[in-house]
């Protein structure tokens, strides 16, 4: 009975263990995504984000975000080792650029609104 009871305990660890090493793949693997709210009368064509101000990097978001729309990205798996809190703007159909504002990326349902 003993023989029987150390076999389920070392069965439970060994799959302990495997379950603990299998998580950070999984966590690596992790889709990160926020929503753009657009609240002004313009069309935005471009959202850009940046770590530190200087260089920035821009979402694909198609033919642009509609006034009044909302949208859904998604980071690039790419950017997984990246920091969470980014600065973001959105480049207008007009040119005009919103104030930079920095947000946690990693913030479970963040929303970002653009407004006038």
């Amino acid at each position: 009975m003993k023989f029987i009871s150390y076999l389920k305990r070392a069965a439970f660890l060994a799959a302990a263990v495997l379950a603990f090493h299998a998580q950070p793949v999984v966590a690596a693997d992790q889709e990160y995504s926020f929503k753009v709210h657009n609240k002004t009368e313009v069309k935005i064509k471009q959202v850009l984000v940046s770590e530190d101000k200087k260089t920035w990097g821009k979402f694909d978001i198609g033919t642009g975000i509609g006034a009044g729309k909302t949208v859904k990205l998604v980071w690039d798996k790419s950017t997984n080792t990246e920091n969470c809190k980014q600065w973001v703007k959105a480049v207008y159909a007009d040119e005009s650029e919103s104030t930079p504002a920095k947000f946690d990326f990693c913030e479970e349902d963040l929303e970002i609104e653009f407004e006038e």
